[in-house]
């Protein structure tokens, strides 16, 4: 049984398979694996999403992530998007980026209320903590998605 007064456990879904996974809070997630596929449960790049697995995040998971939700045919999502691959890429060990493509994702898109592309959604503790449409870039977006979800032990 765990200590009271220490962190409680997250629960992560596997984006390759749908699974289950306890992971320490605060534990690095780039050494975590899915204990059903094998698969690194946090990358160093954004992973694309389908509707029927953003679903299942927003419905299971209790770590923190953060969804871009965009299209192939956006200036300011093909803009904004190595900012958030570079963003993925420095908060891996804390923070899972994914991205779902609101062109094949008409109907996860409408049932987020999404406007405009891009649009990114936070999420930490199984719920939704913010949302920003409109394209972000450098350090403005990393800024975000860190206060957004209280992220601690940045550098200023």
């Amino acid at each position: 049984m765990s200590d009271p007064s220490t962190p409680s456990d997250q629960i992560l879904v596997c984006h390759a398979c749908g699974a289950l996974n306890r992971a320490a809070a605060g534990k690095d997630l780039t050494t975590a694996t899915c204990g059903k596929c094998k698969a690194a449960l946090a990358t160093p790049a954004p992973v694309a999403i389908d509707g029927a697995m953003l679903a299942r995040l927003q419905a299971r998971d209790t770590g923190a992530y953060v969804v871009d939700i965009w299209a192939p045919w956006c200036g300011p999502c093909r803009m904004m998007a190595p900012a958030y691959e570079a963003s993925a890429a420095s908060l891996a060990a804390r923070i899972r980026h994914f991205k779902l493509d609101s062109d094949q994702n008409q109907a996860a898109a409408a049932a987020l209320n999404i406007r405009g592309v891009p649009t990114l959604i936070a999420y930490a503790g199984g719920r939704k903590m913010a949302q920003q449409a409109g394209a972000m870039t450098g350090s403005v977006l990393s800024n975000w998605i860190q206060s957004s979800l209280t992220l601690k032990g940045t550098s200023s």
